[in-house]
């Protein structure tokens, strides 16, 4: 089904690309992956990518979390304004339009700046994000797997390992839990985190296409020594063509 990008007012329009260039100066290896995501869906793909990033960079980023809170307090509002068809931001000129769960995500939103405490174990740190992983993941089937309900169950495990995983590629260790912490030196600490997350990572893989491609993208960046380092364009393509060929869409 076409899934064509709207028309905006230039101004929308610069805005807007500039909450898309975040995410791709993040994300390089995009360029080349987003070749497995049809055409009509790469617009939405982009958006959606986006907007979870500016979450979870308002939950976890800074020394000062209020700055964050208040700004997904104010994500909450505009997400429940766009179920009654109103936005404001530019990430809305693309999102907005599309009949997905946007209340359900505004609910789970406080669960972000939660998880920003440092869990005591893996499973805590599993367990701050399983709501919100569940809201995500329903967005997920809602937007490119529409009509298949048994989708978002199954995905919110995989959701819940891509936020971990880029919460990882952020700078400092608060996303280490303490049991972690506990058992070596800093640096050490941080790699055995990255090889939990990676020996971890869920089976089977999710539904949707672009959750796989974020997948998979995420779990090759933790096999590296530095995960803030993009992969290169010949990994890229592999890793892209191997979550894109599992799977129903």
């Amino acid at each position: 089904m076409s899934d064509p990008a709207p028309a905006v007012p230039k101004s929308e329009a610069d805005a807007l690309e500039g909450f898309l260039g975040k995410w791709r100066a993040r994300w390089p290896e995009w360029v080349v992956m987003e070749a497995f995501v049809p055409q009509a869906q790469r617009a939405t793909v982009l958006a959606w990518a986006a907007l979870q990033q500016e979450m979870t960079d308002a939950a976890w980023g800074g020394q000062d979390p209020r700055p964050g809170e208040l700004k997904l307090a104010w994500w909450q509002e505009e997400l429940h304004g766009w179920t009654k068809g109103r936005r404001r931001h530019p990430l809305g000129s693309v999102l907005q339009r599309h009949q997905a769960p946007w209340a359900t995500l505004a609910a789970a939103l406080p669960q972000l700046p939660a998880s920003r405490e440092r869990a005591r174990d893996p499973e805590e740190a599993v367990a701050a994000l399983r709501g919100f992983s569940e809201s995500v993941a329903m967005v997920d089937g809602a937007l490119f797997a529409p009509g298949d309900a048994s989708a978002a169950a199954a995905d919110a495990s995989v959701v819940t390992a891509v936020l971990l995983a880029a919460r990882a590629v952020q700078p400092g260790d608060a996303h280490l839990p303490l049991s972690e912490m506990l058992r070596a030196d800093r640096e050490a600490a941080l790699a055995s985190w990255r090889e939990h997350l990676v020996r971890s990572w869920p089976a089977p893989a999710a539904s949707t296409r672009p959750r796989r491609l974020w997948a998979a993208l995420a779990s090759a960046r933790l096999g590296q020594a530095d995960p803030a380092r993009p992969l290169g364009s010949w990994r890229a393509l592999t890793t892209a063509w191997r979550g894109a060929r599992t799977g129903r869409n």
